[in-house]
């Protein structure tokens, strides 16, 4: 992406949101791992508890439909619909569909993870599905306010045995997950609620900046 269009749209994050423009020299990083991953054909993982999890799932969204643009299927996809299915429904699938960046929350698979929890070990339940989900070249993002979150720091500690790259989001301090991460973004907050609501923009400019680079 022209480095152009990436300075613009940081300035306009920091003209927003003035006390995050130490976090964008980071930020630009976990982009770029991103970028990397997509282009290789590789998924994003995320893990968080609480409110954090819920930031997954948002970020999930962001990533596999179309957030600011509406990313229509190739031609030829279009194509192979209507071919397999005629004009009508294939052309109906196809006017539905949008191209999608692969990212899989795991905070969502609650027969999975309540089994775990309680057949094995809770600290481990993330870093299972990090071990089962994961390939070198994945990126897992991992969200912890603390930066201490046990079973987040597992996955992390998976994914990065695994050959994944590890993109921490916390708080001032950046706990142990600062010290395991490729790049941690430190909102320069202490209290939950207000590092959960830096993070919000920090994840809607990386969506924000994946699109662009993918569908334009």
């Amino acid at each position: 992406m022209d480095i152009r269009i990436l300075e613009t749209h940081m300035q306009q994050l920091t003209e927003r949101y003035p006390d995050l423009e130490v976090c964008t020299s980071d930020l630009l990083k976990a982009f770029q791992l991103c970028a990397n991953t997509f282009h290789s054909a590789g998924k994003m993982l995320l893990c968080g508890n609480g409110g954090s999890a819920a930031d997954c799932d948002h970020i999930v969204g962001e990533l596999m439909k179309g957030f600011l643009s509406k990313r229509p299927v190739p031609l030829s996809f279009r194509g192979s619909l209507v071919q397999q299915w005629d004009q009508l429904d294939g052309g109906y699938i196809a006017d539905r569909l949008q191209q999608a960046l692969p990212a899989i929350s795991l905070a969502n698979h609650s027969a999975l993870l309540t089994a775990y929890a309680n057949d094995v070990e809770p600290e481990m339940i993330f870093a299972q599905q990090v071990y089962g989900y994961g390939k070198k070249g994945d990126v897992l993002v991992a969200l912890t306010t603390s930066g201490n979150s046990a079973n987040v720091l597992r996955a992390v500690q998976t994914a990065k045995a695994i050959g994944m790259s590890t993109i921490g989001l916390t708080g001032k301090h950046g706990g142990q997950l600062k010290k395991l991460c490729d790049v941690t973004i430190t909102v320069p907050w202490d209290s939950t609620p207000d590092i959960q609501e830096r993070h919000l923009p920090i994840y809607h400019s990386l969506c924000l900046l994946l699109e662009r680079e993918f569908f334009g």
